[in-house]
């Protein structure tokens, strides 16, 4: 059985093809957004050691590509669709002050761990500004993606011994 075709016609159709453009452009651009993350405001010295650090990360994390967040800055950094975030000159976190914090040594860079839902955040400590990493939730048990951290941040941000 063959249905008729009609042709879609009249005022009320007439905007239907820019509709649809506009559907699949909206669709289209909010996944294709990078994502949004506050950028620090550290003091001019950190901000230094931050812009060093950028020179010096990595175009591949864990497999995912360099794949900024928004908006652009040299104190943030993304991989993958946020699935890793660097962000460089944070304040120092409060769970610091905890003397049950749990930490990381990788290659020679320590790190706070906080354990959260939608994945662990870690922080640098002794250094001369702080570094913070968030992975996404499939990271909930791996620190791997840390490593690829590790020289750059000791060759860019000096310990604060």
């Amino acid at each position: 059985m063959t249905l008729p075709l009609r042709r879609l016609s009249g005022p009320r159709f007439a905007r239907l093809p820019a509709v649809l453009v506009l559907a699949v452009t909206v669709g289209c651009s909010s996944t294709d957004a990078p994502a949004s993350v506050p950028v620090p405001g550290p003091p001019a010295e950190e901000a230094a050691f931050c812009r060093a650090l950028d020179k010096e990360l990595p175009k591949t994390v864990d497999g995912h590509d360099r794949s900024d967040p928004e908006p652009d800055s040299v104190l943030t950094a993304g991989w993958g669709d946020a699935a890793i975030v660097l962000r460089c000159g944070v304040p120092r976190p409060e769970r610091m002050s905890d003397p049950q914090a749990k930490g990381v040594d990788v290659d020679g860079v320590n790190w706070m761990l906080e354990e959260r839902d939608s994945g662990p955040r870690f922080t640098t400590t002794y250094r001369k500004t702080y570094v913070e990493v968030t992975l996404g939730e499939r990271y909930l048990h791996d620190i791997g993606p840390l490593s690829d951290f590790a020289a750059p941040v000791a060759d860019s941000v000096p310990p604060s011994l």
